[in-house]
């Protein structure tokens, strides 16, 4: 077989069924061949290169621990990215509002469940942005950075950090659009 195919492949499902069979073997080589993939989607997903790397940690975390939840061996690199997404959105989201919160009552399930919801939909609008746009982004309007600051860590003039957060806005800003109308429709 190609070696640039079993690099770029996941873990095959044989693995993943004796895994969850809790073969402690199994569950080393599948952890260690998502391993790639998941730094991949966090990279990708994350603000910073820190981030991405507590978020796949994390992520291989919960792999290991829960792996007989997956309930069908072919999800796994669907289940993984979504672990990864909410991971760097928490962690988008712990930065925002650090220092003391203000006491409130607890949200009620249904709630919960559509910010969870409204998040994971801008969490794939911000995903499907190019690199560039995308990291300027979280480090603006997420993380809250100055606009000097966020291009200063980007290595880019303060024009150009400008100019990217401008398209990725209004590129977040279409893709919720089309969600809403699919919605309505």
């Amino acid at each position: 077989m190609d070696s640039r195919v079993a690099e770029t492949s996941w873990p095959g499902e044989a693995l993943i069924a004796a895994a969850q069979d809790g073969d402690s073997r199994a569950i080393t080589a599948l952890v260690s061949g998502s391993h790639p993939h998941v730094r991949r989607f966090a990279h990708s997903l994350c603000a910073t290169p820190q981030d991405a790397e507590d978020a796949a940690q994390e992520a291989l975390i919960i792999l290991y621990r829960k792996i007989g939840m997956l309930r069908a061996t072919g999800a796994l690199a669907a289940w993984m990215f979504r672990i990864v997404r909410n991971e760097c959105v928490r962690r988008a989201m712990a930065v925002r509002h650090r220092g003391p919160l203000p006491e409130r009552v607890a949200p009620s399930a249904e709630e919960e469940a559509l910010q969870l919801l409204e998040a994971g939909i801008v969490a794939e609008a911000i995903a499907a942005l190019p690199s560039e746009q995308r990291r300027v982004l979280i480090m603006r309007d997420v993380q809250g950075y100055s606009g000097r600051m966020t291009a200063d860590a980007l290595g880019i003039s303060t024009a150009a950090m400008k100019s990217r957060l401008h398209r990725a806005r209004a590129a977040v800003q279409a893709g919720l659009g089309r969600t809403e109308g699919d919605r309505r429709a």
